[in-house]
């Protein structure tokens, strides 16, 4: 006995054009990229802010450590929109978001309580997060752009 799809071939093909397209591509990747354009923008605007959030997680100098951050992110976010060297900047947004996440979230030293499960929370969804920037990165040299 063979399984039949509830969903025609013909509404599969549609939906695999439109998951398929360019437009959906670009989308998707900027949404991906979204809290590393974001991010750098806000620090621009509030330097201030940047240093202050470099010192409480001890990155010094603070200032030093904005503008690398800074420039870095948007520098690996464009390459995954645009598509220049995407596994490149993929990879790097996902060894940063590791790195960035065992600095900033590390809720087993926490105590117990509403503080510990967001931060927890937001551990694992960050994990999702690199590991989506690899999936970029492996269907990006898949194709043989890494070549």
């Amino acid at each position: 006995m063979t399984y039949q799809s509830p969903i025609s071939n013909s509404a599969l093909s549609g939906l695999a054009r439109v998951v398929g397209s360019p437009i959906t591509r670009t989308v998707s990747l900027l949404a991906l990229c979204a809290a590393y354009i974001q991010g750098p923008l806000t620090k621009i605007f509030d330097f201030n802010g940047a240093l202050a959030e470099m010192n409480q997680f001890g990155l010094h100098p603070a200032a030093l450590f904005a503008v690398v951050v800074i420039v870095f992110e948007l520098t690996a976010s464009a390459m995954v929109v645009s598509g220049f060297l995407r596994w490149a900047g993929a990879l790097a947004l996902a060894g940063f978001t590791l790195l960035a996440t065992f600095i900033a979230l590390r809720f087993w030293e926490m105590a117990p309580g509403m503080d510990r499960m967001m931060a927890t929370n937001a551990f694992f969804e960050h994990i999702g997060l690199a590991g989506a920037f690899i999936f970029v990165a492996a269907a990006d040299l898949a194709k043989g752009a890494g070549k």
